[in-house]
């Protein structure tokens, strides 16, 4: 049994990737959701919410019946990278077709994936409670037991992606959990995938380490002079890592890191002075930027939970691991906590043993908090070394970088890990 509360900007599509690998594979599942995703729109503008899915993610969503969906809708493939350091103007490439590829992978409006997802739950039956929200939960022998309370329903002006205001009701399969009518769930286990500031991490008293980078995220969607030409441009500078993502209709979507103050003022930039800011900022790479639209910003910081397992409770996602955006692999590493967990429940149901026993959770634990760990604190290291301002240590780094490039093993490695082989 699935449990799952949504938080975030926009809302967050691990929890119902989540609870749909799982009712692929014959447990019954519920989804608690504080809103639900507005239908996806072709004639909508561009989710300003962007996400580079990796080929292992691309192959999940594949799995689960929903690639197909969004691909024929407006999906951004990108075959190479490309990625140079303003302090020393060392560079390095990535290609497709080197590691026998045709893409690298795709850049995906978040809602669209929460869209499609959204509406495979409700063709597999999936119960879904919506709105709802999580007040606490308490554990007892074999079950754990849900306080629920109505979510907040999205009104007019909330962020875009998200629709309706009326609950949304589906008969469970047989079985799939129990209800009783004073708004408590119970299940046999608690998944958690609710973002970064978790409450239900909190809940299940489950600390986190990490710290605050003092920045901010700032992203939009830019035109410019020349075209991307289906590549991911990524661009370090002293003040943070500005990529220029390829987007279906020719535009780029941007996510520029930067300090709190330089990106509040950023953001109050008119039209065209903000082109102008990310012309030079891109070194007009792809020429000058000719246009943008609507801007936004987020916190960036590195949250990794001191655990990922409880009495009957499990984090995955942000919740268990929120990670700098320099590599774009925050919803990777979330959905590679899907594949994870799907596997382990569906071996251990397999084998006759409770899905929620302690052995069977510390497994999925042990296994992706490890390998989110390295990740984490690697694009954490990144973010350090990019930050070096001192001539000998910019020039080290610079060495570093070409000799990489050169290193065609390592660097075949290194992108065979990004892509989740």
């Amino acid at each position: 049994m699935l449990a799952r509360r949504g938080m975030g900007f926009r809302g967050d599509m691990v929890g119902a990737a989540s609870a749909l690998a799982l009712a692929r594979e014959g447990f019954a599942t519920a989804l608690i959701e504080a809103r639900a995703p507005a239908p996806w729109r072709i004639e909508d503008e561009v989710d300003l919410r962007v996400v580079g899915l990796a080929p292992s993610a691309i192959g999940l969503l594949d799995e689960l019946g929903v690639w197909t969906s969004i691909r024929q809708a407006r999906v951004g493939p990108y075959a190479h990278m490309h990625v140079w350091d303003a302090g020393s103007g060392a560079a390095i490439d990535f290609d497709a077709a080197a590691s026998g590829q045709a893409e690298l992978g795709c850049i995906v409006e978040n809602n669209l994936v929460q869209s499609m997802l959204w509406q495979a739950l409700e063709e597999a039956g999936v119960e879904r409670r919506c709105p709802a929200e999580v007040s606490g939960f308490e554990v007892r022998d074999d079950r754990i037991t849900l306080d629920l309370h109505p979510g907040r329903s999205p009104l007019a002006g909330d962020a875009p992606g998200f629709g309706g205001d009326q609950e949304q009701k589906h008969r469970p399969r047989a079985g799939s959990y129990d209800e009783r009518v004073d708004g408590s769930v119970s299940a046999r286990l608690l998944v958690a995938a609710d973002g970064a500031a978790s409450p239900l991490r909190a809940m299940a008293g489950i600390g986190t380490r990490g710290r605050d980078y003092h920045q901010r995220g700032v992203v939009a969607h830019v035109r410019t002079e020349r075209p991307h030409a289906n590549t991911a441009w990524q661009r370090f500078l002293p003040t943070g890592p500005l990529a220029l993502l390829p987007l279906a209709d020719g535009r780029c979507s941007i996510v520029w890191s930067l300090p709190e103050d330089e990106a509040t003022r950023v953001l109050a930039l008119d039209e065209a002075a903000f082109c102008d800011a990310v012309g030079v900022a891109s070194d007009f790479r792809l020429g000058r930027v000719i246009g943008t639209g609507a801007r936004a910003a987020f916190p960036l910081q590195l949250k990794l939970a001191e655990r990922y397992d409880a009495g009957r409770f499990v984090l995955l996602g942000d919740a268990a691991h929120a990670v700098h955006p320099l590599a774009g692999q925050g919803v990777n590493l979330g959905l590679r906590d899907v594949i994870e967990l799907r596997d382990t429940l569906v071996t251990a149901r397999d084998q006759g043993r409770d899905i929620a026993a302690p052995h069977v959770l510390r497994r999925y634990a042990r296994r992706r908090r490890s390998a989110d760990t390295l990740d984490a604190l690697g694009f954490d290291a990144l973010a350090r070394i990019y930050a070096w301002q001192a001539p000998p240590l910019v020039a080290a780094r610079g060495l570093g970088v070409r000799l990489l490039d050169r290193l065609t093993p390592l660097k075949q490695r290194l992108g065979d890990h990004a892509a989740g082989r």
